[in-house]
């Protein structure tokens, strides 16, 4: 059995302690806004909040996870009303959208670090997470708006 928190609650699984993080939140646990991506730490759809650091889901055990808090999408806040969701709402960020949490988590990390980043600290903490829309633009203007909401 691993024991942890998610979104605040304490949770306690018994998958075994080797099984990927992303499939227990998806699969065990049914939150399904933590997206599959590629599995292989490419992309950043899985991305979540492990004791407040993004972390790629996909490439972590749920036995890496014991004691810790672990931040989903749905954890970010319970009515959306999180100042990057707001902005990612306010620029029209999402087109397809599957991207999106991870986008969002990998933003709420990155403020909650680092308050006031300039536009080359955003560029390069985005990096880490692919959109295939290519909103790039519009994910980076909307940390900035987060980030005058922060």
């Amino acid at each position: 059995m691993t024991q942890f928190t998610l979104n605040g609650q304490p949770v306690e699984v018994e998958n075994t302690p080797d099984e990927m993080l992303l499939l227990v939140i998806r699969d065990t646990l049914k939150l399904i806004g933590t997206k599959y991506g590629c599995g292989a730490a490419m992309c950043g759809a899985c991305t979540v909040h492990v004791d407040g650091v993004a972390m790629f889901s996909c490439q972590m055990s749920v036995g890496d996870v014991e004691g810790a808090e672990v931040t989903t999408i749905e954890g970010l806040s319970e009515d959306g009303s999180h100042p990057v969701q707001q902005a990612w709402i306010e620029e029209q960020v999402p087109q397809c959208g599957y991207c999106q949490s991870g986008q969002i988590m990998r933003a709420a990390a990155l403020l909650a670090d680092n308050p006031t980043p300039s536009r080359a600290e955003i560029v390069d903490e985005m990096s880490a997470n692919l959109c295939r829309c290519g909103t790039y633009n519009r994910i980076f203007k909307a940390v900035e708006r987060a980030a005058q909401e922060v």
